[in-house]
């Protein structure tokens, strides 16, 4: 990482002032643990709080972070691509804390069930209050992923989180997922929910006619005197990663050029702090970083990663700070900056994990989250089957909730081979936990869920896992568009990540034996982002083949076997789990 002694010092500070010594709570009641853990003093003049990727996630839960996140090139060994002990050395958090709980996959099943779980609305609220109320002024920016993820937000239509960012105290907003309500929905919620409450801002958004901004590029907001000016940077590759259709009429891109102009602007109208909210993925924003001159400090999202130090990247016009606050409301980011006659002169970067048992939960969200929940509550809570094995997805290649899934629709389907989306949201289970209807929507509740079954030949089945494998691992983060390596079901394969396109996929092997090119193999899938695949004749959303295949298992699902490629040429990389 070649952190400076000024930046060590910082990363020590931080995890310091974020919890380290949670042992010593680890058994208080929730009051005192929340007086002793998150009672941070305050520092400066100007304070922005930060959360990203809550992914719908109301209630609290279980998540576990990966053990795989490889970073080639000139990322290897550098944040956001440690895992495991790599990390927890990198950023000075001693194992077997909740910290190192917080931030990495070690002994999760074990940890999980001494911490309890992280992240609700109703906690998130109490320390956001808390927060706000020992820094006045302060901000609350949300990095997006934020209205889908559930059951109850796809059923309202994304209305029980726009309700619940209402109160959360959200000031500024941009987005991503967002977006897969469709235009119309997202224009709706901005302009009569949002108004005159929550600024949702994008500079890389505009019209495909006429080329003109789709939302405010930036809002400056006033913060003890100071301007502050907070740029928004949607999700560059919406319309490839997701539908189309959803966003027709909307252009979407990185638009480096364009932010440099809106940095010049903001500051010429008399911004002296400078900020951008991203969702573009910590890589992007590291390169952004290098390239645009002017922005103090990137708030980034989208690839979920709980960074507990923000980064600095030094550029032709001075040094950006650059932060990512993690997923599913499980930490929230605190960026205090001391300004002096009109310059930034210090700053202070703690990442707070949301210990569910550590915080009372606030009493106005804890009753606006009942409310909104209560008219699905017997649909969420049936029982569906026992897990004895742990389901989580975070990671670049595979985890058990889609090894279930892909299991599933193979089964259920008839299928040879399954391929399911590199989706990173969806909560984890630890063994022995039950399936309920509602923890499984957690991994499938988008607004195109529709499950495919096609003859696809051994050629085109390459030429799909060559074109995701670059979408990770291109050596150019500008060209990497999100999401992990696609997951698969039946097919085992092997994977050089340090190739070059089209030469990373080989050895595909269907029960032992090799795909041929020209012959069809029997593949299920879902998420198409067609249009017309939603009007496929019998075509069902997954979750219903899901919970077919989950009521079929005799009350119990058995761990699962997950399927990973084969790798080469990653070997004593710090990105991946030894052993």
């Amino acid at each position: 990482m070649n952190l400076s002694k000024r930046d060590f010092l910082q990363v020590m500070a931080s995890a310091s002032a974020a919890g380290m010594a949670l042992g010593r709570y680890a058994d208080a009641d929730a009051a005192t643990a929340q007086q002793g853990l998150y009672d941070l003093p305050a520092f400066g003049n100007v304070s922005l709080l930060h959360m990203t990727d809550c992914h719908a996630q109301l209630k609290p839960i279980y998540f576990r972070e990966p053990s795989v996140n490889l970073g080639l090139g000139t990322m290897q060994g550098r944040l956001p691509h440690l895992v495991g002990e790599q990390l927890l050395k990198a950023v000075g958090v001693r194992p077997g804390t909740a910290m190192a709980h917080a931030f990495t996959y070690l002994d999760f099943d074990k940890a999980s069930r001494r911490y309890g779980k992280v992240g609700g609305f109703a906690h998130l609220a109490t320390l956001v209050k808390m927060l706000k109320a020992s820094r006045p002024g302060a901000l609350l920016l949300d990095g997006g992923d934020t209205w889908q993820g559930s059951a109850t937000s796809l059923w309202t239509n994304a209305q029980d989180m726009v309700d619940a960012c209402k109160l959360l105290g959200v000031d500024v907003m941009t987005g991503h997922w967002e977006f897969t309500y469709g235009m119309d929905r997202v224009k709706e919620i901005i302009d009569k929910d949002f108004k005159g409450k929550i600024d949702f801002v994008a500079q890389n958004v505009k019209t495909n006619d006429f080329g003109d901004p789709v939302f405010k590029p930036y809002t400056i907001r006033e913060i003890n005197g100071v301007p502050v000016a907070i740029i928004g940077q949607a999700f560059p590759y919406t319309p490839i990663a997701n539908p189309r259709y959803l966003v027709a009429d909307w252009a979407f891109g990185i638009q480096d050029d364009n932010m440099q102009k809106v940095v010049d602007e903001a500051r010429g109208k008399g911004a002296v702090l400078v900020v951008v909210l991203s969702h573009n993925g910590m890589d992007v924003d590291l390169k952004m970083a290098g390239r645009v001159r002017g922005i103090d400090a990137i708030f980034g999202g989208h690839t979920h990663d709980g960074v507990p130090v923000a980064v600095p990247v030094k550029n032709a016009g001075g040094t950006t700070l650059v932060t990512n606050a993690g997923s599913n409301s499980k930490f929230l980011g605190v960026m205090d900056f001391d300004v002096k006659a009109g310059k930034l002169v210090d700053y202070r970067y703690r990442l707070l994990p949301v210990f569910a048992n550590q915080l009372r939960p606030d009493a106005q969200m804890d009753a606006l989250i009942t409310k909104v929940r209560a008219p699905y509550e017997a649909r969420l809570n049936e029982k569906l089957a026992v897990t004895d094995g742990l389901l989580y997805r975070r990671g670049n290649f595979n985890g058990s909730w889609d090894q279930l899934i892909c299991d599933a629709m193979m089964d259920v389907q008839g299928a040879e081979i399954a391929f399911s989306p590199g989706f990173r949201w969806g909560t984890s289970l630890l063994p022995g936990d039950t399936i309920t209807r509602e923890l499984m929507m957690d991994q499938l509740a988008i607004t195109y869920p529709y499950a495919t079954v096609n003859e696809v030949t051994g050629e085109t089945i390459k030429t799909i896992l060559e074109d995701v494998a670059d979408n990770l691992f291109n050596p150019d983060p500008y060209y990497q568009q999100g999401g992990d390596m696609v997951r698969v079901g039946g097919l085992s394969y092997a994977l050089n990540p340090g190739e070059k396109m089209g030469a990373r996929i080989s050895d595909m092997r269907l029960k032992g034996q090799p795909i041929e090119a020209g012959k069809k193999y029997k593949v299920a899938g879902w998420a198409p982002v067609a249009e017309e695949a939603k009007s496929v004749p019998g075509v069902k959303p997954v979750w219903e083949h899901v919970e077919t295949w989950l009521k079929s298992q005799g009350g119990r699902v058995k761990a699962r076997r997950i399927n990973t490629p084969t790798l080469a040429g990653v070997q004593g990389n710090p990105g991946i789990a030894k052993g």
